[in-house]
């Protein structure tokens, strides 16, 4: 008898009881066929000399598990009062071949200036060995296919790939991405020959398409426009201004100042010893209101001569102790401070306070910073005999790089500026 899988097909067996006794059969399907075929009825009782047919049902099912070809099927007869009376009648089963393929393109879109990479999955769901092979198709002509490898063999349930890599010829230099749409057909030799026939099923290619894009984003076209102006604009408008500042720069260093040669009796213009009531004493020049001698006298003013100069300060404590550091301005100078930079190298855990004088500057936390500086555009003056404090309150000595605790705390000041000379 022939079945094809996903149908049934049905035979009979004629049981006779050639006892003398009444005798119930157990009839049960044994082999290759027993997961799909069942008996109806299973059970019979038969008077001695009498017999009774049964339906044989198959329904194999549509699955690649079901090789085609021949199987044997086998009923095994079992007698319940007589068991060692065991028969099994046997008969041949044709299982008719199908062939279809289950397929998969991966991923379906791909981006890229000229080649795409896809992914075919193939697997046999049919119940034969599949030669399984590729076709590309597409509106124009303007891809390239490749298949890697061309052609695959598969067993009744096996899964492979093969790898498929477009290409297209010209690069899109500007502008929208284009969109190339194709199709794949992955065809067994034998099921193309079933697909012609009236009613076949016929499965849908796989489809795809391979976007490509510009080799230079729109953007780009706008950030080239905008830079372009920009560099028009620089040598329109900008460059000849610069190009004047600078000339006028220059031209203003090279002119000629006044020397202290064209004043009268060696003393210089708006110098004179009045107590600031704008007259001049003795035969200076003519100074001004105040003129630039001060109040008669009265105290000291910087010379304008002074020189970058630096101090530090290095202050060491003992954990839970308090200490200062001094530095006393040298007599007849003044100190314009202009920088400070303290550190705390060891990362100790207090407090520090910066005094210049009698004026706080800061107090800071030493587990907040490692390196900290201040700087003032306008320098902060610092008259002679006064002096730079910095104090230190330990509260824990850190770790420094060594990995080991220090035995008390350290910090550094240091502290940048112009000495000056005090005139008077």
């Amino acid at each position: 008898m022939t079945v094809t899988p996903g149908g049934t097909a049905s035979t009979s067996l004629t049981v006779r009881n050639d006892s003398d006794i009444v005798e119930a059969y157990t009839l049960e399907v044994v082999g290759d066929c027993a997961a799909w075929t069942t008996v109806e009825p299973a059970r019979v009782s038969l008077y001695p000399g009498t017999s009774e047919t049964v339906t044989i049902r198959l329904a194999p099912p549509r699955s690649p598990d079901v090789r085609a070809g021949d199987v044997p099927l086998a009923v095994r007869v079992l007698p319940t009062e007589h068991p060692e009376s065991v028969t099994v009648p046997e008969t041949t089963v044709h299982i008719e071949a199908f062939h279809e393929l289950r397929t998969e393109v991966l991923p379906r879109r791909r981006r890229g200036w000229l080649r795409g990479r896809y992914r075919l999955a193939v697997r046999n769901e049919g119940n034969t060995p599949a030669r399984v092979s590729f076709a590309p198709e597409q509106p124009g002509e303007e891809l390239k296919f490749g298949f890697t490898p061309p052609e695959l063999i598969l067993e009744p349930g096996e899964s492979a790939e093969t790898r498929l890599r477009t290409r297209i010829g010209k690069p899109v230099w500007f502008g929208k991405p284009v969109v190339w749409p194709f199709t794949v057909h992955a065809t067994d030799a034998e099921a193309a020959a079933e697909a012609e026939r009236p009613g076949a099923l016929v499965r849908p290619p796989l489809e795809a398409e391979f976007v490509q894009i510009p080799i230079f984003p729109k953007w780009l076209l706008a950030v080239l426009a905008a830079l372009i102006a920009l560099i028009l604009a620089w040598f329109a408008l900008v460059r000849p201004a610069v190009r004047s500042a600078a000339k006028q720069a220059a031209d203003e260093v090279v002119q000629p100042r006044p020397t202290p040669g064209n004043s009268q009796n060696g003393q210089s213009p708006g110098s004179g010893t009045g107590k600031g009531t704008g007259k001049q004493q003795g035969d200076g020049g003519s100074g001004g209101t105040g003129g630039t001698g001060g109040t008669g006298g009265t105290g000291g003013t910087e010379s304008g001569n002074g020189q970058q100069s630096s101090t530090t300060i290095d202050v060491q404590t003992a954990g839970g102790a308090n200490k200062t550091g001094t530095y006393v301005v040298p007599k007849g100078k003044i100190f314009g401070i202009t920088d400070i930079v303290v550190a705390n190298f060891q990362g100790d855990e207090g407090l520090l306070t910066i005094n210049f004088g009698d004026r706080k500057i800061t107090t800071i936390a030493l587990e907040t910073f490692r390196n900290q500086d201040y700087h003032w555009v306008t320098p902060i003056k610092i008259p002679a005999d006064a002096t730079v404090t910095m104090n230190v309150n330990c509260a824990k000595p850190g770790t420094p790089a060594t990995g080991q605790q220090a035995a008390q705390c350290h910090e550094v000041l240091n502290v940048s500026g112009v000495l000056s000379d005090v005139t008077r």
